[in-house]
Order: C-alpha cells, then structure tokens, then sequence
C-alpha cells in the first residue's frame, strides 16, 4: 500500500550515512534550495529515457535497485542510496539506536537452519546498513543476510558451502 494511501503526509529519506531529507505528499514539482524555489519537471521520453528537467537542463535518473524501503539510484551518473521512512519508523529508528553506543559490536546470526552459498565480504571491510553480507540458502531459497548496522567486518565465522543452526553466529561488526 502506498504511503498517501494510509494518510501518511510526511516521509522522509535517509541517505546511508544517516542523513535525513523530509518531504510531504502529494509530491511538487518544485525544490527549494535556500529560499528560492526551482520548477523540476520528471520526464521520459523513448531518446532519453526517464530524466529530470531542471533549468533547461536533462540530468539522467534510473532505479538501480529497490527493495521495501530501500533505494539506489543513478542520478546523473552518480549512484545514490537511502531509505525512505514514515514518521513512525523514524521515530522507532531512534528508539532502537539510543541503546546502542558507538563503537559496540553487533553479533549477526542465523534467522534460520540452512547452508551458506557465498559470502559477499571480507574481514575488515566497511559495510552500510542493508548492504548484502551473505548469501543463506534454506528451503531451496536463497536469502539475502543484509547488514543491520554500519560498520567494519571484524570477523567472519561463516564460510561457503557450510550449514549453519538458527542462531549460530555469521558475522562480528564493528558498529561505527
């Protein structure tokens, strides 16, 4: 269901570095920079493909991936990614970050029994929260284990081809 639909006016879209951008419903076709307005136009044409207009100018736009909230787009050649919330999960997002400190560690775990088909990233990278870890099969599906937090990969306890029990430890993440 879309959120105009449920009576939601206000969403907002967080960059992954947590940057918070709020814009209501309907959406106009108009930004403020400032205090001066700009005209934006959405538009698609079969030479073209989906762009913005702005200023007399086309900049390319194109949906990369989505997946429920999550977004990443190319804008201008420049890929882009966020989630964009409701007020209420925004405010549970702040609920559930004010326990946590900086520099803890976060234990990600099996949600199910299965077997690892591959592991997306290695000891020491930086990782954005909802970036692919790993790759679970279970039920002959193959389920995607996002990241639940920025971080560092501190240690990476699950290996290809192995099984794995609900609840055995996959991956440690520095969360920063």
């Amino acid at each position: 269901m879309k959120a105009d639909k449920l009576g939601i006016r206000k969403l907002y879209a967080l960059s992954s570095e947590n940057k918070r951008f709020c814009f209501s419903q309907p959406l106009k076709h108009s930004i403020r920079i400032g205090k001066r307005e700009y005209e934006v136009k959405l538009k698609s044409d079969e030479k073209y493909g989906t762009y913005i207009l702005w200023k007399n100018r086309k900049y390319p736009v194109e949906i990369v991936r989505s997946r429920q909230n999550r977004y990443e787009i190319l804008f201008n050649d420049i890929s882009y990614i966020f989630t964009v919330e409701t007020p209420f999960s925004m405010q549970r997002m702040k609920v559930l970050s004010s326990g946590r400190g900086k520099n803890e560690q976060e234990s990600l775990k099996a949600p199910m029994p299965g077997k690892i088909i591959d592991v997306l990233v290695r000891e020491g990278a930086n990782v954005l929260r909802g970036e692919p870890l790993l790759i679970l099969e279970a039920m002959k599906m193959q389920n995607e284990i996002q990241s639940p937090v920025n971080g560092q990969i501190i240690r990476i306890h699950a290996k290809p081809n192995s099984n794995v029990m609900k609840d055995d430890l996959l991956i440690e993440i520095k969360v920063t």
